[in-house]
């Protein structure tokens, strides 16, 4: 399709999007400036200019919310309109048919005969009616696109409540041989389990009935988009500091070691050599520690992830050349970069603070497993908090490191 036959919708959100880039690099170039001008000060006068700082700070919100505002541009184009369901098999239309009956009016018989055909344990008095399958797969496209953690890490989908794996703690057994040589017999390999459990991850959007009952409401989109942004922010602390008891484990609930002392199971972590800061000389030396900390099968594919205060302490880092490390996205929905590795910001990264981890990198494609259990759960609530009608929809999530050598993190400690 060529630019002179697109849709009028299509051309506006193009139009949207390069305006949200141009914001991006237009603060960070204002960014740039201002900073200079802040070093500048401290170099002639031994301090800087208060209205200088201000402005710096007013620069620094703003690019973060141009960042934000490109974000959502760029999710929103990703979206699919799940009310156009193109799929030809006729269960998925009777399942959308029934469900939208269960969710307007109450009216559960369609779903039950459905279940009961797919032989599902599931009833209305044990916790709800599955969802169709477009409203699932909705939802976890919208949290791949916002909870950060699971957008960069391994996610699998498990039928079962736990998903397991079995490593080698000593690596596998091999060697060289001449090719008509005798084949000595190799030691057997020490293998362990992990396990991912699926914990139960629940929203409680509610609707008036004036709302149900109006036919052009997408219900399908309206659900998805009322449980996307509970789900992802309970998703996205679990991943980072959950403890693993009745919810994910996230990757800093491990314990921390010196990576000069590693040892499977453990995180490790480099020290900035002060508490809870960079140093005062050369503070960026220790990001490029960090990054030649990870083994390089595992820096192709690394990220950063850190919180956005810690992100703007680093984006006054500059090279030896003068160069800033931290660079805006080089294309509309591109993450920014530090240090040439994509940055992703996760909120619940600890700020700087003494004993703090507050930046990981890694490749967490292969650190971090996602385990997604099949199926989302809703039971329609008309009765508890009147004349709300209660959507109590449930999810099963688990998550933990699959692989230990392929996170590391910064501690601000000496």
């Amino acid at each position: 399709m060529t630019a002179s036959n697109q849709a009028p919708e299509t051309k506006a959100a193009g139009v949207d999007l390069a305006l949200a880039l141009d914001d991006v690099r237009y603060a960070f170039e204002s960014y740039r400036a201002t900073n200079d001008q802040r070093l500048a000060e401290v170099e002639s006068r031994g301090g800087v200019d208060p209205l200088t700082e201000e402005k710096l700070a007013r620069i620094d919100a703003a690019l973060d919310e141009s960042r934000r505002r490109m974000d959502r541009v760029v999710l929103d184009r990703s979206r699919p309109a799940i009310g156009q369901d193109t799929a030809r098999d006729p269960l998925v239309h009777e399942h959308k048919a029934a469900f939208a009956s269960y969710i307007r009016s109450g009216e559960a018989g369609g779903l039950k005969r459905l279940e009961g055909k797919a032989l599902s344990a599931g009833s209305g008095p044990d916790g709800g009616y599955l969802a169709p399958s477009t409203v699932e797969g909705e939802i976890l496209r919208r949290l791949a696109a916002v909870s950060p953690v699971r957008a960069i890490a391994t996610v699998r989908t498990i039928s079962s409540g736990t998903y397991k794996k079995a490593f080698s703690t000593t690596g596998p057994a091999s060697g060289w041989v001449a090719e008509a040589a005798a084949r000595p017999q190799t030691g057997s390999p020490t293998l362990a389990e992990l396990s991912f459990p699926a914990m139960e991850l629940y929203a409680m959007p509610a609707a008036t009935q004036t709302l149900l009952d109006d036919a052009i409401v997408n219900i399908d989109q309206w659900i998805a988009e009322e449980v996307e942004s509970a789900f992802a922010e309970q998703e996205g602390a679990a991943f980072v500091n959950g403890d693993g008891v009745d919810k994910p484990k996230g990757f800093l609930a491990y314990p921390a070691v010196a990576d000069a002392s590693w040892s499977w199971g453990n995180i490790g972590v480099l020290n900035t050599g002060v508490a809870g800061a960079f140093a005062a000389s050369n503070p960026s030396d220790v990001l490029v520690d960090l990054v030649y900390a990870l083994k390089a099968g595992y820096r192709q594919n690394a990220s950063f992830v850190m919180n956005r205060k810690t992100q703007g302490v680093i984006r006054k880092f500059k090279d030896a050349n003068g160069n800033y490390l931290w660079q805006p996205p080089a294309s509309a929905g591109a993450p920014a970069t530090l240090l040439g590795f994509p940055l992703v910001e996760a909120e619940d990264m600890p700020n700087l603070a003494n004993n703090a981890i507050s930046i990981a990198f890694g490749d967490f494609r292969r650190g971090y497993l996602v385990v997604d259990r099949a199926g989302v759960r809703i039971l329609r609530d008309p009765y508890s908090a009147k004349p709300y009608v209660l959507f109590y929809t449930t999810k099963r999530v688990g998550g933990g490191v699959q692989d230990f050598a392929a996170i590391k993190g910064l501690k601000f400690a000496v």
